[in-house]
């Protein structure tokens, strides 16, 4: 599950005392934007240290590393790899040359090792990474870019667009990320909701967000993990449908049917995978909770 993966500031030790305790479905220890510059090699450390105690965490941890093409990344990546987060969080990427650059310096520094190269995730941001993204999806995935982020502070700063809650401006490119993501089987988050005091507002924008098809948000609050998992988790009724429709599909005199009339909507075989899809994600988190 991908509903809710929280940001949480590397050198904030409160932040990260209490993060892998929170329900978020993965974490982010930020590196990058969330840390000033006298942080930053704070932070490095304390992620390193996060990453080998890991204690009481069984959600997925990532890395939001600095920019790869300056030596405070670099030095990020040679240093974070070695302690296997789950993956490394690109920032800002425009080209799939700089997710190679990544996973070449991390092959680099675990070389002689044999630990497993960590996947990455790459953050649009930027309109050249809009522009580009058939390129950073088909050249990523033979690196194991495992999704896309969606920078959406950096991209209404970069466009010079208006910023508003309903997000009217920016809805298009958030378009062309969750097309790209699916077109190239990756997965994709929503970008950050910036007022954490306004409960509503996020549920609103967290609502919109799964509306377009992203599988989860990107978060910068605690307050923000338990409305995240509702809006981007199965509603009751949706399970029940998908109950229905694999009841349905299974009798026999639906045997070879390519669509049925289930309480009059007709439904096809690929709601069916869809349905079964749906249920096996709810017993993998089950089994894991």
């Amino acid at each position: 599950m991908h509903r809710s993966c929280l940001f949480v500031p590397a050198a904030n030790q409160k932040a990260m005392a209490k993060a892998g305790q929170l329900g978020a479905d993965s974490l982010i220890l930020d590196l990058e934007d969330g840390l000033a510059p006298p942080e930053k090699d704070i932070g490095r450390a304390a992620a390193i240290r996060f990453l080998r105690e890991r204690n009481d965490v069984s959600c997925p941890v990532y890395v939001r590393i600095n920019p790869a093409d300056t030596a405070l990344g670099q030095a990020d990546i040679r240093a974070i790899c070695t302690e296997q987060p789950a993956a490394l969080v690109v920032p800002k990427v425009e080209t799939g040359q700089q997710l190679q650059n990544v996973h070449d310096q991390m092959k680099s520094a675990l070389s002689g090792t044999r630990k497993p190269i960590p996947a990455l995730w790459a953050m649009i941001e930027t309109p050249i990474g809009l522009l580009s993204l058939a390129n950073i999806c088909r050249q990523g995935k033979a690196l194991g870019l495992r999704g896309l982020i969606a920078g959406t502070n950096d991209l209404v700063h970069e466009l010079r667009c208006a910023s508003s809650p309903d997000r009217q401006s920016i809805l298009a490119h958030l378009g062309q990320i969750i097309l790209h993501a699916r077109a190239f089987g990756l997965l994709a988050l929503d970008g950050v909701f910036n007022d954490f005091s306004d409960g509503d507002g996020f549920i609103t924008q967290a609502r919109q967000g799964r509306a377009l098809g992203f599988d989860g948000k990107t978060l910068i609050h605690p307050s923000q993990i338990a409305p995240a998992n509702v809006a981007f988790g199965p509603t009751e009724a949706a399970i029940k449908q998908a109950k229905a429709i694999i009841r349905a599909f299974s009798y026999q005199k639906n045997a070879g049917k390519g669509a049925i009339n289930i309480g009059g909507q007709m439904f096809e075989r690929m709601h069916l995978d869809a349905a079964n899809r749906l249920l096996a994600q709810l017993a993998t988190e089950k089994s894991t909770t």
